[in-house]
């Protein structure tokens, strides 16, 4: 697998993973491999699909466990994870 087809492929991860740090690590080493703006773009969109899947699948997930059609996102919209 060639250099551009890794750091698009880690540029994809990093979004799905909402990790900051290793989306600009990877975004400047796909920029350095010769990757074109185009390519990069389309690897973070194929990052969103994922993430936004898993998201949901994580959603039915928890709310089959609880057994509650809903979880309202206004609840507590106030306060972050841990406050």
């Amino acid at each position: 697998m060639d250099s551009k087809t890794k750091e698009l492929i880690a540029v994809g991860a990093s979004v799905t993973a909402n990790c900051i740090p290793c989306f600009k690590f990877h975004y400047k080493k796909a920029r350095e491999a010769g990757t074109a703006d185009e390519d990069i773009k389309k690897a973070v969109n194929v990052g969103r699909m994922v993430r936004k899947g898993a998201a949901a699948k994580w959603d039915e997930e928890i709310n089959s466990l609880l057994s509650i059609k809903e979880i309202s996102s206004t609840e507590d919209s106030d306060k972050s994870c841990g406050s």
